[in-house]
C-alpha cells in the first residue's frame, strides 16, 4: 500500500505540489484567491503559470489544455505546445495570460441560439480552484466557458455560481441561529454504475456504436433473476481491468474507493469518496473518459448508456449530496436526538421546501433520452419526485407537526444469534432504493441521475433551490430570530410540504395514484419536462441567485429539447438502416430457405408430415411483413418529426412518432430473432454479449 500511497495524486497539481513548486508568497496569494475568490494579480498568475510549466515537463507533457464541460455531458480541450517562436529556435513557455484565459471556438458548441454560427469566438477561463492534472502527456487546466458577450455556455460556471449562492444563504441562516460562519459547502460522492462488454461484441453490433444501446435484442434465457452477479466473485479479466483503472484514478487524486458486481449481468459499479462538489463533478467526469480508456487497452468496452440492454437493469449515478460550514460541520447531521436538534431541523425543513417547490427542476436536471429508459422501469427511482426520511426521521416531522412528543429509539443492537458473532449496530433510517431523494444519515442520495450524464446539472439545482430556501428562512428569521418563532416556522415548513414526503415502494402502481392525488408532477418524459425549465417562477429563482440569466435557461432550455431531438433521430436512423439494410434481409433469406426446403421434402415425400415447414414461413413471413410495415411508419414519423422547426413541438413529435414508432419495429424484430436460424440472424444475441467476458 505505500506504492497506492506514493502514486496517488502523482498526476494532480494539487496543494502538496503547490507548496512545493512555488514561493512561499505565490503560494499565500493563490490559496487566499481560491478560499476568499479576491483577483490574481498577473504577476503572481506568471509565477503560478511557470511552476505548473516545470512540473508538467518534469512528467513528460509537451502541451497545455484548457480542460473545460460544455453544454453536453462531455468535456473538450484544444491542445497548444508549450513552444514559443525565437528566431530560429523555440522557447518553452506558459505564461500567466495563457494559464488564465483561452479562445476556442464559441459557435461549434451547443448555445441554445446565444451565439450564431458568424459569431464564433469564445474563452475559457482558469478555475483555480479545481486542480490542474496530466492526462496523455498534456497539461489541463480546468477552466469555464463562455461566449464573446459573456454568456455562459458550460456547466462548471452555473455550478461555481451556485456553491457561491448556498454559501452565502447559509452564512445568514447560521447567523440569526447564533453561529458565525466563514462559508458553507456542498460534498458530493458519485456512485458509477457501468456495463463491460467484450471489444468483439462491440464492433459487431451497429447500435452499441452509434447510440451507445442496443436498438434490437430479443432476452437471454438467463437473465438477472438468479441474483448470482450481484457482489459475486469478480471475474479474472474484469478483475484486471478494474485493478488498472483504480491506479488510472489514484494517480489522477480521485479516491476510487468502492468496486464490485452489479445485479445484471456484466453490470458493475465504482463509487468514489465524497468531495467537495465542483471537484466532484470535475472528477467524475474524469473518471468516465477513464473508464472508457482502460476498458480499450483490455480488450474490452465500456457502456456508459442508461439503457444498453433491454430487460434488465440499466445504469444511474447516486449522487450522495451534504452540505458543510467551512468549520467542518456537517449541517445535515442529526445528532442524537434530532428532535432537540433545531439547526437540523431548519436545514431539513428547507430542504423539504425545495425539493417539494421545485421537482420540475429536479427532474430536468436529470432529463435525457437514455435516463427515459431507466426511470419508473422498477429499477430506478420512478419519475415523480418525493423525499424519503426514514421512519425515525419520519416520526420526528410528524411530531411537530402534531404538536406530539416523540421518542427516538437511536441506534439500538440486536443479536445475531451466533456467540462467534458480534451485536449488530442498527442504524436509524433503512435505505430506500426505490425513493428519488432519500435522507441516509448526513446526507441525501438522489438517485435518479443518468450515469452518461454530467452531475454538475443536478448539483447546480440542488444548491440553487435549497439557497433560495436559505434566503426565504433567513427573511423570516430576521424579522424575529427567537426561539419560538423558528420552532414555528419549522413546523409551518413540514405542515405545507409533507406531501413530498413518502417512505414506501416509490415502483407500485398505488404510489402513483397516490401521487397524483398529492399533487405532485409525474414527468415521464424529459420532451414532457423540459420546457419547465424556463417557467417565470425557475428564470426569477436563477436571476435572483445569479446562477443563471434568463436568456441563459432559454438557451440551455433549446439545447437539452435539441440534444433529445438528435439522440431519437441518430437511434431512429440506426435502427432503420440495421433492420432494412440487415435484419429483414436476413429474415427474408432465411423464409426463402425453409420454403425450399419445403418444396424438396414434397416432391421426395408427399406424405412427409411438413407441418413444421410450412408452420414457419408463415409465422416468418408474416412477421416479415408486419416488420416491413412497421419500417414505413417509422421513416413516415422521422420525416414528419424532421420537418417540424419549433424545438418543443420537435422534440415532443420524436417522442410520439418516432421513439413509439421505432419500439414496434423492434417488437417485430425481436420476435423474429427467436425464430430465424442463428446462422442467418446477422448480430450478436444479448447472450452472446452479455457473458462474453469469460
Amino acid at each position: 500500500m505505500d506504492r497506492v500511497a506514493s502514486l496517488f495524486g502523482c498526476k494532480v497539481f494539487n496543494d502538496e505540489t503547490m507548496q512545493e513548486k512555488l514561493s512561499n508568497d505565490t503560494y499565500k496569494i493563490l490559496k487566499k484567491t481560491i478560499e476568499e475568490g479576491e483577483a490574481l494579480d498577473i504577476t503572481i498568475a506568471n509565477a503560478v503559470a511557470h511552476a505548473m510549466k516545470e512540473w508538467a515537463l518534469e512528467n513528460g507533457c509537451t502541451h497545455y489544455t484548457h480542460w473545460f464541460q460544455p453544454m453536453t455531458s462531455l468535456t473538450a480541450e484544444k491542445h497548444d505546445a508549450f513552444i514559443e517562436p525565437a528566431g530560429d529556435k523555440v522557447v518553452i513557455r506558459l505564461s500567466g495570460k495563457d494559464l488564465v484565459q483561452a479562445e476556442p471556438d464559441a459557435s461549434s458548441f451547443p448555445s441554445g441560439g446565444l451565439r450564431a454560427t458568424n459569431e464564433a469566438r469564445g474563452y475559457t477561463v482558469w478555475d483555480p480552484t479545481s486542480y490542474a492534472f496530466i492526462k496523455d502527456n498534456t497539461l489541463c487546466i480546468p477552466a469555464i466557458f463562455c461566449s464573446y458577450n459573456g454568456e455562459v455556455l458550460d456547466k462548471k460556471a452555473p455550478l461555481l455560481k451556485s456553491i457561491e449562492a448556498i454559501s452565502d444563504q447559509a452564512v445568514r441562516l447560521l447567523k440569526l441561529l447564533g453561529k458565525e460562519s466563514a462559508g458553507a459547502t456542498t460534498s458530493v460522492g458519485a456512485e458509477q454504475e457501468y456495463f463491460i462488454i467484450s471489444e468483439e461484441m462491440y464492433k459487431n453490433r451497429p447500435d452499441l456504436i452509434y447510440t451507445g444501446r442496443t436498438l434490437f435484442g430479443a432476452p437471454t434465457p438467463k437473465g438477472q433473476e438468479m441474483d448470482d452477479h450481484y457482489f459475486a466473485p469478480i471475474k479474472g479479466p474484469i478483475m484486471k481491468y478494474m485493478q488498472d483503472l483504480d491506479e488510472t484514478l489514484w494517480e489522477l487524486g480521485i479516491t476510487a474507493k468502492t468496486r464490485h458486481n452489479e445485479v445484471a449481468p456484466a453490470q458493475h459499479e465504482l463509487a468514489p469518496v465524497y468531495a467537495s462538489t465542483n471537484t466532484a463533478c470535475d472528477q467524475n467526469q474524469i473518471m468516465m473518459e477513464m473508464m472508457k480508456k482502460v476498458a480499450k487497452k483490455h480488450g474490452l468496452v465500456c457502456l456508459l448508456h442508461e439503457k444498453p440492454f433491454e430487460g434488465i437493469n440499466g445504469s444511474g449515478k447516486h449522487n450522495n449530496w451534504s452540505i458543510t460550514t467551512k468549520e467542518g460541520e456537517n449541517l445535515l447531521s442529526p445528532g442524537n436526538d434530532p428532535k432537540q436538534n433545531m439547526q437540523f431541523l431548519l436545514v431539513l425543513a428547507a430542504v423539504v421546501k425545495a425539493v417539494d417547490e421545485h421537482q420540475d427542476l429536479l427532474r430536468i436536471s436529470v432529463a435525457s433520452a437514455g435516463n427515459d429508459h431507466r426511470l419508473g422501469a422498477n429499477e430506478a427511482p420512478p419519475a415523480i419526485i418525493s423525499i424519503f426520511l426514514g421512519d425515525d426521521l419520519k416520526g420526528v416531522v410528524d411530531a411537530i407537526i402534531s404538536d406530539n412528543d416523540y421518542k427516538s429509539e437511536g441506534k439500538t443492537k440486536f443479536n445475531l444469534g451466533a456467540t462467534v458473532l458480534p451485536d449488530l449496530t442498527k442504524d436509524t433510517t433503512d435505505r430506500n432504493r426505490t425513493s428519488p431523494f432519500a435522507f441516509t444519515g448526513n446526507k441525501f442520495e438522489f438517485r435518479m441521475v443518468g450515469s452518461q450524464d454530467s452531475v454538475a446539472c443536478s448539483n447546480m439545482m440542488l444548491n440553487t433551490i435549497v439557497a433560495d430556501a436559505f434566503c426565504e428562512f433567513a427573511d423570516i428569521l430576521e424579522k424575529d430570530n427567537s426561539d419560538e418563532a423558528i420552532k414555528k416556522l419549522i413546523k409551518d415548513t413540514f405542515t405545507k410540504h409533507q406531501r413530498i414526503i413518502f417512505n414506501g415502494d416509490g415502483y407500485s402502481d398505488e404510489w402513483v395514484v397516490e401521487a397524483e392525488k398529492r399533487e405532485l408532477l409525474n414527468l415521464k418524459t424529459c420532451a414532457e419536462a423540459i420546457p419547465y425549465y424556463k417557467r417565470e417562477e425557475n428564470i426569477s429563482l436563477f436571476e435572483k441567485h445569479k446562477v443563471l440569466t434568463k436568456e441563459e435557461v432559454e438557451s440551455r432550455t433549446e439545447v437539452l429539447l435539441e440534444d433529445y431531438s438528435n439522440v431519437i433521430s441518430i437511434e431512429a436512423k440506426a435502427c432503420l438502416d440495421m433492420a432494412k439494410a440487415s435484419i429483414l434481409p436476413s429474415c427474408v433469406s432465411y423464409v426463402k430457405e425453409v420454403a425450399e426446403t419445403l418444396a424438396v421434402k414434397k416432391d421426395v415425400c408427399p406424405a412427409a408430415d411438413s407441418t413444421v415447414e410450412e408452420d414457419t414461413v408463415m409465422r416468418v413471413s408474416s412477421l416479415n411483413a408486419s416488420l416491413y410495415k412497421a419500417i414505413a411508419t417509422l421513416e413516415e414519423g422521422l420525416k414528419k418529426a424532421e420537418n417540424i422547426e419549433d424545438v418543443q413541438e420537435r422534440a415532443m413529435s420524436f417522442r410520439k412518432d418516432v421513439f413509439e414508432n421505432m419500439e414496434e419495429v423492434r417488437k417485430y424484430a425481436d420476435e423474429l430473432e427467436t425464430i430465424v436460424d442463428r446462422d442467418f440472424w446477422p448480430y450478436p444475441t444479448y447472450g452472446e454479449i452479455l457473458f462474453s467476458v469469460k
